[in-house]
């Protein structure tokens, strides 16, 4: 897979009773593969609020998205499965479904007890063999448990199968130490960086971003992703201060899982979607979040998709 670009994370669009709305997802998609230099789309994640699904929800999902998309660019599943097993048997049903690649979540209770050496490296082992979905490493916050030392990411990079690495570690002293070494051990391994809410000080070091934030304005972020590429700060830093009153009304909240339901209404905002239904463990943000979302897309000058309005 070619990740060198903007990978967004879509959000999953229901109905207003709860179901998986597939026209709504179709909608997302081919907006999103419509925008020049998205590369994938990766869906079954946080934002997409995959774990919330049931299996048959998550494997009719990536049909809907295979569908959409018409081979334009790869679809990537989210793989959160706990224990390697159920993983693996997760991927390989994925990869059925229409699936190219994995965006291989860690075990989810190493966020509390902390992983054993050599057992995430056994976790992509065994999702690459069982389904051939191209891995990749996701590097979770350094706050937390599962994020992994940097001889477990660089075993782990060095595995066949494995393409990219989604870097969130949050911490700018690890990412200035680490990234360069990662590149080193595997020159084609593409870095991608998911700290939507500071995107700008990974921008210089990346080969793509694989974000959420991507849902709502891909066309700035593409623009970013050239500036960072071309090493031109002044320009980088103009189009990161654009987008600060949207960053700020969408990631500067209580927590990343507000975060998912400010990214439905930047969508509803922005014409993609009618309306912005949750599951829970969500809640939603009241009307004073809600005005607060919509008015930071006006004073950041992102306007409602035109060739959706138009299409409808």
């Amino acid at each position: 897979m070619d990740l060198r670009g903007l990978s967004p994370a879509p959000v999953t669009a229901f109905t207003k009773d709860g179901a998986v709305d597939h026209e709504a997802n179709a909608r997302i998609a081919r907006w999103l593969v419509s925008v020049r230099g998205v590369k994938a789309l990766v869906i079954l994640g946080h934002a997409g609020e995959g774990t919330f699904l049931t299996e048959a929800e998550r494997l009719d999902l990536i049909r809907t998205y295979v569908e959409a998309v018409d081979g334009a660019v790869p679809i990537i599943a989210g793989i959160t499965g706990e224990g390697t097993k159920v993983a693996a048997e997760e991927a390989k049903k994925c990869k059925a479904a229409g699936a190219t690649g994995a965006l291989v979540y860690p075990n989810h209770g190493w966020l509390r007890f902390g992983f054993q050496k050599g057992a995430p490296q056994d976790r992509y082992k065994a999702i690459w063999q069982e389904s051939g979905l191209q891995c990749i490493l996701f590097q979770y916050p350094d706050a937390t448990k599962a994020s992994y030392d940097l001889d477990t990411q660089l075993e782990i990079a060095t595995q066949e199968g494995v393409v990219a690495t989604k870097n969130g570690v949050r911490n700018m002293k690890r990412w200035y130490t680490e990234i360069p070494q990662l590149k080193a051990a595997n020159p084609d391994l593409q870095i991608l960086s998911c700290h939507d809410e500071w995107l700008l000080p990974t921008m210089f070091d990346v080969d793509g971003l694989l974000v959420g934030y991507g849902n709502i304005a891909p066309e700035l972020l593409v623009d970013l992703i050239d500036a960072g590429k071309a090493q031109d700060y002044t320009r980088a830093r103009k189009i990161h201060d654009q987008l600060l009153p949207v960053t700020k009304a969408v990631y500067h909240r209580g927590s990343h899982m507000e975060g998912t339901v400010a990214l439905k209404l930047g969508l509803v905002k922005r014409g993609v979607l009618d309306h912005a239904t949750i599951r829970e463990p969500l809640k939603n943000l009241g009307e004073a979040a809600e005005a607060e979302i919509f008015a930071a897309f006006d004073a950041a000058g992102i306007e409602p998709v035109r060739q959706l309005m138009a299409a409808e």
